[in-house]
This record gives C-alpha cells, sequence and structure tokens, in this order.
C-alpha cells in the first residue's frame, strides 16, 4: 500500500513542527500559507510566525469573503498565486480550503502540507478535491493527498461544536455507503476493494461511539473522530482515488444542495450536516427496504418493465429542466443505465441471495432511529428543518438523488425491482418517519 502522505503527525501544541517538516521535504522551497480569515486567526497566523522564525521564506494568500464555496473562481486566483510565488502551499483551514489547495498543487505538478483547523470532513487525506466547475457542477477531481499533515489537537477540539458535529455526520455517512457499496459489488459494477474497506469500515463504529464527547469538546473523542475521517481519505487513496468507499446517495443530496445554493437563515450549511440529512434519509430507505421480502420480486416482470436508454435519457433531461447544470441527470444516467440482460442477472441474484445479503446490509446499516439519536447527542441536524429544508424538500430531491451520478446506490436497486414508490411511501408516506404532512 503506497499514499502520498508521508507525515501525519497530531498532538497537542504542535504547529512549531510545520517548519522542520517543510523544510526536509521541501528545502529551498517557499511557502504559502493559504487561509481564510477565520483560520489565520485560527492557526494560520501561527504557522506563518514559525515558518518565518525558522527563515522559511513565506508568503500569504488568505481569502476574505465571509462566505464562499470550492468555487472556480478561486481556483483560478490561487492559480495566479502559486505562478507568481512560485511556492509550496500551506494549507491552513477545513474542507473548502484544503480542496482548493489539493487541487491546486495537483494543477501544478506540487504537493502540499495541510493543517487542519477542525475534524469536519473526510476530505484531509483524500486523494481527491470537490470543486465546483465552470459550469457550477460539484466533481470530484482525482488529485492527490497532502504531503504532510499537522493536526494539532488542541486546535481541532477548540473549534466551535456545531464544526465537529459536521464531522461526525461525515463520518457517520459511511455506514450507509459501505451498504451501497455492498449493492453494487453483488451488482458487479464497483466490486469491494479490501483494503479501503478495511480501512473505512473495520473500526467505523468505534470511531462515532463517543457522540457526547465530540459535542463537548472533548480532545480525546475528537482525536478518534479526526482519525477516522483521516483513514477514510486514506482508503480513498488506496483505492486509486476513487471515493466508492466514503461517499454514495448520502453525499448526493449535499451535491444537490451545493449546486442549488442552498441557504438556511441567510447562511450556506456545512457539509457534514448537509450528509448528515442524507444519511439519515438513506437509514430510513435501508429500513423500508428491508422490511421487504425481495425473494418474491419477479424478476421477468422487472425486466420486462425496465426503460431504454432513450427514455431514461428523456426522464433526466425533463427533471433536469431547470437545475443549474441542466445536462447532469442526462449524462450520468447514460453512464450508468445497463441492458435488460444485466438487470435480469442483477435481480436473479438479488432474489436468490435476499435472505443471506439482507441479513449483510441490516448488519452494516444503522437503523434511522439510532441514527438519529446520536446525532442529536453528537450536535448533527436530526431533521431536515434543522438545515432549513422539509420532508417534502427531500422527497424531491430524492428524484435528482438517483440521477446525479453514475453510481450504483440503493435507489438503484428499488428501480430495477419496481419497488421505488413503494420504498418512497414507506419512508414520505402516512406513518413513514419522515412523513410529508
Amino acid at each position: 500500500m503506497s499514499v502520498a502522505t508521508k507525515a501525519l503527525e497530531f498532538g497537542e501544541d504542535i504547529l512549531d513542527r510545520v517548519p522542520g517538516l517543510f523544510n526536509k521535504f521541501f528545502p529551498g522551497r517557499k511557502a504559502i500559507v493559504f487561509a481564510d480569515k477565520i483560520t489565520w486567526k485560527v492557526a494560520g497566523e501561527k504557522v506563518f510566525y514559525e515558518l518565518a522564525k525558522a527563515g522559511v521564506p513565506a508568503t500569504t494568500y488568505i481569502i476574505t469573503d465571509d462566505r464562499f464555496h470550492p468555487d472556480w473562481k478561486y481556483v483560478e486566483m490561487l492559480d495566479k498565486v502559486v505562478e507568481t510565488e512560485n511556492g509550496i502551499l500551506v494549507a491552513v483551514g477545513s474542507g473548502v480550503i484544503n480542496d482548493l489547495a489539493k487541487f491546486g498543487a495537483f494543477r501544478h505538478g506540487d504537493q502540499y502540507i495541510c493543517v487542519p483547523t477542525v475534524a469536519s470532513v473526510d476530505g484531509y487525506t483524500s486523494a481527491t478535491a470537490a470543486i465546483n466547475d465552470e459550469r457550477g457542477a460539484k466533481v470530484s477531481f482525482k488529485c492527490k493527498s497532502p504531503s504532510i499533515i499537522v493536526a494539532d489537537s488542541k486546535v481541532l477540539s477548540s473549534a466551535p461544536w456545531f464544526l465537529s458535529a459536521a464531522g461526525y455526520g461525515d463520518l457517520a455517512s459511511k455506514i450507509s455507503s459501505g451498504a451501497e457499496w455492498m449493492i453494487s459489488d453483488l451488482f458487479g459494477t464497483e466490486l469491494i476493494h479490501k483494503e479501503a474497506w478495511s480501512l473505512t469500515q473495520d473500526d467505523l463504529r468505534d470511531m462515532l461511539s463517543d457522540p457526547d464527547g465530540v459535542r463537548n469538546g472533548n480532545p480525546k473523542s475528537i482525536e478518534q473522530l479526526f482519525l477516522g475521517l483521516a483513514l477514510a481519505g486514506i482508503g480513498i487513496e488506496v483505492s486509486g482515488g476513487d471515493t466508492r468507499c466514503v461517499s454514495c446517495a448520502e453525499h448526493l443530496y449535499n451535491h444537490y444542495l451545493d449546486m442549488t445554493h442552498h441557504m438556511n437563515n441567510g447562511r450556506p450549511v456545512s457539509h457534514g450536516f448537509q450528509v448528515a440529512i442524507g444519511e439519515l434519509t438513506l437509514c430510513a430507505f435501508f429500513d423500508a427496504l428491508l422490511s421487504m421480502d425481495l425473494t418474491k420480486i419477479d424478476v421477468e416482470k422487472c425486466v420486462e418493465a425496465w426503460p431504454t436508454l432513450e427514455e431514461e435519457q428523456q426522464r433526466a433531461l425533463k427533471l433536469f429542466e431547470n437545475f443549474p447544470v441542466p445536462t447532469l441527470g442526462y449524462e450520468e444516467i447514460t453512464r450508468k443505465w445497463q441492458p435488460k440482460e444485466a438487470i435480469r442477472e442483477q435481480l436473479t441474484k438479488v432474489k436468490e441471495t435476499w435472505p443471506e445479503f439482507s441479513q449483510k446490509l441490516r448488519k452494516q446499516v444503522m437503523p434511522y432511529e439510532e441514527m438519529k439519536a446520536m446525532f442529536a447527542r453528537a450536535g448533527a441536524p436530526t431533521k431536515p428543518e434543522d438545515i432549513g429544508l422539509t420532508n417534502a424538500d427531500i422527497r424531491r430531491m430524492t428524484d435528482f438523488v438517483q440521477l446525479m451520478r453514475w453510481r450504483i446506490n440503493v435507489l438503484d436497486l428499488a428501480k430495477r425491482a419496481c419497488i421505488f414508490d413503494e420504498l418512497m411511501d414507506k419512508v414520505f408516506g402516512k406513518g413513514g418517519v419522515m412523513e410529508i404532512k
């Protein structure tokens, strides 16, 4: 197993280690401390001071906007800075700062250093960067993970509770994405990568075991959270930069909200909080799915009802007609669609293995009420209203989610088995856990 990250330093009051690591891996180079105006105060200024004190030539690039996303304009702005200064980026911040630095360094054939300021996302160690491209579509670009990570536990545990809660939501999302990976593995579309699975799933429940400690900023609990998120990123790298091991449908709710510039009380909603609501929705879907007996599905009837590629493309074009990226659904369903022969084979596997396979899924996923209780203890959202949405919004978004990415998810299983409407009714209908009233 080979990863690009050569040093991961974790401990309390360790920002003074940055200069030594910089000189070891980038001797003679200039440092560009990249932060926003908040993370500059939290840790960026200290990092810059330590670099200067050690004699490392350094400059800064600070985003001063109050609110910002990983939009293409920042990619272009960072390009100019890197080209002008010819330096190594030292990213001080959370997810957006890290993704922009990762993408910027990769575009210039260089590496970078990451100094995380909050345990809020799994992207610090990953080999991908989530960037809104020129069209405004959120895309996971394959890059390289940081060569050095210096994670100061004092900085991480002093972050506002809601940022750590966002990280908890992001880490918890690996529960349902693992189950959806099991479905794609059964279908033969994306096989489980054993090393990546081990890194992201083996200790996941333990990493999520102290939501109260996360809410209260307990250093040991935050350390466990950060390490869980870091392992998720490493899982991406060992699987060749593929995000299959850490995200699926639950993340697409976040993608939808980001691309439509969703706000709650005039402010953007964090990645982790958006994903948390996506995760709760997926927990509800799996609860509903596992209440069904799929040994009774009529495979030939389902195959006969399976739409043509042209029909699916037209459905996507109509649904996404007023979406910021109108062709997104068309492009993704064109990649995802499979012929009737493949659908017959997949449904036959589901029908024949359902007693055993459903037990494996139940062991993997977490019941809706259990996940909701853990989110409440961690300070993460427990209902759509917590992030300015309604159950009806989530139901409407679900049609987009099913078409937004070529990757097979639980909604695709439901479509193939002709139980999609029944699944939606169990979750959003009368008596459902996300009942639309």
